[in-house]
């Protein structure tokens, strides 16, 4: 198994007698709890059913924590600890992994992360996009398409972006991979060209060097512009780059519709040809023609772990993705940034071409607009204050208060709002979304920010998985439609993500790792965000520790701020390079 290291992990008296003995933290660990039960700790949760990560049965424990580690499982009834949690009749687990989180920003502006927390989420993984690294011209770019000023993105490298979110003070744990499309915007600017040897050359330099910095691996969203515009072949070249730093790849495919199959067969090839492991991210198959295809597509995964394949997968439990407007045009009209897209579509002329491939049930490029249709698409962020009376509203219904073609109706949003305006997008069915919950390398993330329920994100519509993606698996999937047992749905939301993505000592509950742990109800979890009124807390989450610190109790957050970045095993690797070079 691949391993990760943690940034500004904490020191203690153990971690000094592990060095003098030559032990192990986990051996040290042991041997203290096997001489004394009765050692006083800084938290003991009691009672518990304990179900710690690997699927195995259930049972009852208390866990003793010490410092930022759990230092002890089963009786401990004589000992003392200065917090005690009463777990009586409630599951105690590790914290949950959000393996697709779009937190990059969300964690500096409140670090709280409350969507996640209060639904037992301890590690936020940044993928699918990355905002580092950056050059001035990416920074530009970033900070006009996020609508935030060029100083709120202060970074540089990876390892000053990793730096700056932790010390803004954060509740949960993270990790971010590396962009492709972020390294060709770097090198290449946005529009559609193709990277000569020299710019291939400097692209990899990047993706080396983040790696390096701590990046888990490349990560890459391929129906968007720009990202769209790099072949297989640039993508494989990038891939050969984060292997080398035991990275893995990661995708928004090129496609989740009409060519769903030929877009998950380049995946394997990139997996194949740069022999790294692969993740798709939120996996689906959208639009009613395409529904057929999930079951071959499930075939063909397994089919390829046959073959000797790394794979596995994430997926949000909705019928409903969220993206933007820009998923409903072509994606040549977008080259080159906003700003270009939006000069192209005030020329009538390429107006009117736009409008006629919106319609057109596209194979070149993915049209989720002409899937969803008018009546399935609900916009639901705008920046534009005079527009935002139509969050929450469906195209179809903002085009007939407009009196206009739906066409025409995304294309003047787009403009009058500077953004591509978020937009959801009912694309998907549950048959298929149960049968993806049921395979064993599914995981789950929610696609989405960590926010609060209160201030300006209250004057903006959102997708519910925001708040509810983890407590939907729980409550709705495992309990009441039991498609998958409890044992199994908190494997794939610990120790499986801490394993795919090299985590080490997270995931579990076990002497000697971090002290991760979610407290919850079974019986009370449910998701109570709906897209009618999508900012609401899940239920049932009574208690999260973080590196051995409180941020929820009793359901309420504490204001903590314990979480740390952890990094890929490329940045242990580089540093033990350079302490070589230094002998």
């Amino acid at each position: 198994m691949r391993c990760g290291k943690v940034a500004g992990e904490g020191k203690g008296m153990m971690r000094s007698l592990s060095m003098m003995l030559g032990l192990t933290l986990v051996n040290v660990i042991a041997l203290q709890s096997a001489i004394s039960q009765a050692a006083d700790y800084d938290l003991i949760i009691r009672h518990g059913s304990i179900y710690d990560g690997t699927g195995g049965a259930v049972f009852s424990a208390d866990i003793g924590v010490l410092d930022d580690r759990i230092a002890f499982v089963g009786g401990l009834d004589g000992a003392r600890a200065t917090i005690e949690i009463d777990a009586r009749g409630k599951a105690v687990a590790p914290g949950f992994f959000n393996l697709l989180s779009h937190a990059h920003l969300s964690l500096i502006e409140d670090g709280r992360a409350m969507s996640d927390v209060l639904q037992g989420v301890t590690f936020e993984v940044l993928s699918e996009v990355s905002l580092s690294p950056l050059t001035p011209e990416t920074r530009t770019l970033f900070a006009r398409s996020r609508s935030v000023s060029e100083d709120e993105l202060p970074w540089d490298t990876v390892d000053e972006y990793l730096k700056h979110v932790e010390k803004s003070g954060v509740s949960v744990n993270f990790a971010t991979f590396v962009s492709a499309a972020t390294v060709r915007s770097n090198v290449l600017g946005a529009g559609d060209v193709s990277p000569n040897a020299g710019q291939m050359q400097a692209m990899r330099g990047q993706v080396a060097a983040a790696m390096a910095d701590g990046a888990l691996g490349l990560t890459s969203a391929l129906i968007y512009a720009p990202g769209t515009f790099a072949d297989t072949e640039e993508l494989i070249e990038l891939a050969k780059v984060a292997v080398k730093y035991d990275g893995i790849y990661t995708a928004h495919m090129r496609s989740e519709g009409n060519m769903l199959l030929e877009a998950m067969e380049e995946t394997f090839r990139i997996g194949k040809e740069a022999d790294i492991p692969v993740k798709i991210h939120h996996l689906k198959a959208g639009g009613t023609p395409n529904w057929p295809k999930m079951a071959e597509a499930i075939d063909r995964i397994n089919a390829y772990a046959a073959s000797g394949g790394e794979v596995s997968a994430d997926m949000y439990t909705y019928t409903a993705g969220a993206t933007g407007l820009d998923a409903a045009m072509p994606t040549w009209v977008q080259a080159g940034g906003y700003d270009k897209w939006a000069e192209r579509l005030r020329d009538p002329m390429i107006r009117e071409q736009v409008k006629a491939e919106m319609a057109e049930n596209a194979s070149d490029w993915e049209n989720l607009g002409y899937f969803a249709g008018p009546d399935g698409m609900l916009l639901i962020g705008f920046r534009n204050s005079d527009l935002k009376d139509y969050a929450g509203k469906t195209v179809a219904e903002v085009a007939e208060l407009r009196d206009q073609d739906p066409r025409d109706t995304i294309i003047d949003l787009v403009i009058a709002d500077g953004s591509r305006v978020d937009t959801v997008y009912f694309l998907m069915n549950e048959d298929n979304l149960k049968s993806q919950i049921k395979q064993p390398w599914m995981m789950f993330g929610s696609d989405a920010r960590a926010m609060a329920a209160e201030g300006d994100n209250l004057k903006q519509a959102t997708h519910p998985r925001a708040y509810g993606n983890v407590a939907r698996l729980l409550g709705r999937y495992v309990r009441d439609e039991q498609v998958i047992s409890l044992e199994e749905a908190v494997r794939r939301l610990t120790s499986l993500p801490a394993e795919v993505l090299g985590i080490e000592e997270r995931g579990r509950i076990a002497n000697g790792f971090f002290a991760d742990i979610v407290v919850f109800d079974p019986a009370v979890v449910e998701d109570r965000a709906s897209f009618d009124d999508p900012h609401v807390y899940a239920v049932g989450v009574s208690d999260v520790v973080v590196n051995g610190v409180q941020v929820v109790a009793q359901g309420e957050h504490t204001g903590a701020s314990p979480g740390r970045a952890v990094r890929g095993r490329g940045y242990a690797r580089e540093a033990m390079v350079q302490s070589a070079f230094k002998r």
